[in-house]
């Protein structure tokens, strides 16, 4: 069972999952709770996880009273040391499958959590359906780009893809980019080695014929294969890739703003000019440390799953876990399931009824 759209849209929160502990999960609770604007205003929020350690931590919040939040309570916690299905056998009781089970039952709208990735994959696969048509879930990540962001998908669910996985992943990801990112028509680009015809391998020239096919039958808004030097301009607004690829490339992407961002802190203050320079410099260094700072869109949703699943990292500090809350409710708002349904079933009877057109690779 899922969420009805005309029901209370309860999130429920993994409050036990994350390195930094259930207390940094309470603090997002606050912040979000204390963020309503005119574009948002919160859902009701489940914690779930031991309650004898959530109770404490909420009244301190000052939340124990707020109708808003309502705990309930998991005896056991799956850690990031825990074999996906193992933790599933042996600790049915953890927070993160009593989550998924809220999810399942229709007592929640979404779930967020910090935890074991693997796990929470396992649990979702197995907890919940596939949205038909659909064969394999996919993980999406929002990174940023030259003038905004894109999706990347997927990004380690999958890492051995179809070419109908992999336009089932442009479905999925042009549906969260038009929640996330505003994006009315999302121009998706194929991630591949060249932007020719027949350019990359057999998966990749198998996928560029249905993107095409899809953008045909205007089911998607398919700009073309895009080369990895173009997806950090403004190309595409959706990446797509088989999990392998995509994971590769997060993790880099990753890597190399850390890289940078350590760099430049210490060449800046290698000598007192470097240094006298950089605080002139600092409303330039602030912004674009707001450009790339990834707790502005924490959580990666597990798309192509009849429920609203997001994977924040371990490690998400307060502000982290408070942005990943806010998608799930901005996903939950919009309906996104049942449009992503709706297209992904435009997209198998469109396939399956246009003959295919050989791609150069296979002239």
């Amino acid at each position: 069972m899922t969420h009805s759209p005309g029901g209370p849209a309860h999130i429920a929160v993994d409050a036990m999952g994350g390195d930094l502990g259930p207390a940094e999960v309470v603090a997002a609770v606050k912040l979000t709770l204390a963020g309503s604007d005119g574009d948002f205003a919160p859902d009701p929020i489940t914690l779930v996880g031991d309650e004898a350690v959530l109770h404490p931590l909420l009244t301190h919040a000052g939340l124990a009273r707020n109708g808003r939040v309502n705990v309930l309570h998991a005896s056991e916690v799956i850690t990031m040391d825990d074999k996906p299905l193992v933790a599933w056998k042996r600790k049915r009781d953890s927070s993160m499958a009593r989550a998924i089970e809220q999810l399942k039952t229709g007592h929640a709208a979404a779930v967020v959590s910090c935890g074991n990735t693997g796990a929470l994959m396992a649990g979702g696969t197995l907890r919940l359906r596939l949205i038909e048509g659909v064969d394999r879930a996919a993980l999406a990540a929002v990174i940023p780009r030259e003038g905004g962001h894109f999706i990347l998908i997927d990004v380690g669910a999958n890492p051995e893809a179809t070419a109908e996985h992999l336009l089932h992943n442009a479905i999925l990801g042009s549906h969260y980019a038009r929640v996330v990112l505003g994006v009315t028509r999302p121009r998706v680009g194929l991630l591949t080695i060249g932007t020719e015809e027949g350019k990359g391998n057999a998966l990749t020239a198998a996928a560029h014929g249905l993107l095409k096919r899809a953008g045909h039958g205007h089911v998607l808004n398919y700009a073309g294969p895009t080369e990895g030097f173009q997806v950090f301009t403004d190309h595409c607004d959706v990446a797509v890739c088989d999990g392998f690829t995509g994971n590769l490339l997060l993790k880099s992407w990753e890597s190399l703003a850390h890289f940078f961002k350590g760099t430049l802190k210490r060449e800046l203050k290698a000598n007192p000019l470097r240094f006298a320079g950089s605080v002139l410099s600092l409303g330039a260094f602030d912004a674009l440390k707001r450009r790339i700072n990834p707790d502005r869109y924490s959580g990666a949703p597990l798309l192509g799953l009849c429920g609203n699943i997001l994977k924040a990292h371990g490690s998400s500090n307060r502000h982290a876990i408070h942005a990943a809350i806010r998608s799930a409710s901005a996903i939950v708002k919009a309906d996104m399931l049942r449009h992503i349904a709706a297209d992904v079933a435009r997209a198998n009877t469109l396939i399956a009824q246009t003959p295919a057109v050989p791609s150069a690779a296979g002239r």
